[in-house]
């Protein structure tokens, strides 16, 4: 840390994979302290607090109200989200919220309104804009490198929804918003706010457990967005994206697996020559979008990027698909 620079205090709610994962990542920021980690569980609370040498507690309440925290880190289950991150803002700290914000966008909407009264931060967890291949792919959009961006299609696919599967999750909800968000906001990143959204389900045990949805431009461009939870319980989470543009297709892979890092693979295809494999050489996207964070809340970083809109646009897409499925017919999303 740089001489003369206090450590911005972070408080840590949730000790899970993510929590883990985010306390982790604040021990190799430069200039934070991550002083308590809350979980019900105080074993987990524990082993996720050894990694950041921080105290693990099961008090919630006693962690927002302590006076010498300036941030508080939300990573519990997206439905506990809302009261957790209004009450941190109402006790004046600055908060940054995993993705998904919220199930429900008049819960959005408080948690919005409540960061604004309270002159605060509400970062969300907008990871595809933390990952160094959806950055180059964002730039290529912006110079226009290899022509117009055209389509753009994306997947995300588990067996959350499998009971008995390794990534199986009881407290999670549809894919329309555990896991299209995260590419709704890729989309709207890349190509802007969609005309139109039609999506199509595919049922298991009386539940939806895959979503395909497509996005349509006026201008003739699109994009289609798919994610399940029903992979068989031998196939590893995947999620990938293909741009296509006017004079090249870039594509790309990332598959997690349950014996090391993720396996990614990055691909330009241009209209002619050999394929091209660019290596964006970055790093954990994890630490990049809590780098940012923690640069907001010193006032040397934008937080247009992560802010609290982003993502309820992103949410807006997801009520979209869920609307588009349960009355079965294109929904108009245009601003």
């Amino acid at each position: 840390m740089r001489a003369g620079m206090n450590p911005i205090r972070i408080g840590l709610l949730g000790a899970g994979a993510m929590g883990a994962e985010h306390a982790y990542c604040y021990n190799l920021i430069d200039g934070v302290q991550v002083v308590r980690v809350y979980s019900r569980d105080l074993t987990r609370a524990a082993a996720a607090a050894k990694a950041c040498r921080a105290e693990a507690t099961t008090d919630a309440s006693s962690l927002i109200e302590d006076p010498t925290i300036d941030a508080v880190d939300v990573c519990l289950p997206s439905s506990l989200h809302a009261p957790f991150v209004i009450r941190a803002l109402e006790r004046g700290k600055h908060v940054f919220c995993e993705t998904p914000l919220t199930l429900d966008m008049g819960e959005g909407l408080r948690m919005r309104d409540a960061a604004r009264r309270a002159g605060r931060l509400l970062q969300v967890g907008l990871l595809t804009r933390s990952i160094s291949a959806c950055a180059l792919v964002k730039r290529a959009a912006e110079t226009g490198a290899h022509g117009r961006l055209l389509s753009l299609t994306t997947c995300r696919l588990g067996s959350y929804l499998r009971e008995g599967t390794p990534d199986h999750k009881d407290h999670y909800s549809d894919p329309s918003t555990e896991l299209m968000t995260f590419d709704f906001d890729f989309v709207g990143w890349l190509m802007g706010a969609p005309a139109r959204l039609t999506a199509s389900p595919v049922y298991s045990q009386g539940r939806i457990g895959e979503i395909s949805a497509l996005l349509e431009y006026d201008d003739g461009r699109s994009a289609t967005v798919l994610a399940s939870g029903l992979m068989p319980a031998s196939y590893p989470f995947k999620v990938g994206f293909r741009a296509l543009f006017q004079d090249a297709l870039l594509e790309s892979e990332v598959v997690f697996t349950n014996t090391g890092p993720p396996r990614s693979a990055l691909a330009l295809f241009p209209q002619s020559g050999e394929v091209e494999f660019p290596d964006p050489a970055g790093v954990n996207p994890y630490q990049v979008e809590l780098e940012r964070f923690v640069g907001c809340v010193r006032g040397t970083a934008d937080p247009s990027l992560l802010d609290v809109e982003r993502a309820l646009e992103a949410l807006a897409l997801s009520v979209a698909t869920q609307t588009s499925l349960r009355e079965h017919r294109a929904i108009d999303v245009g601003r």
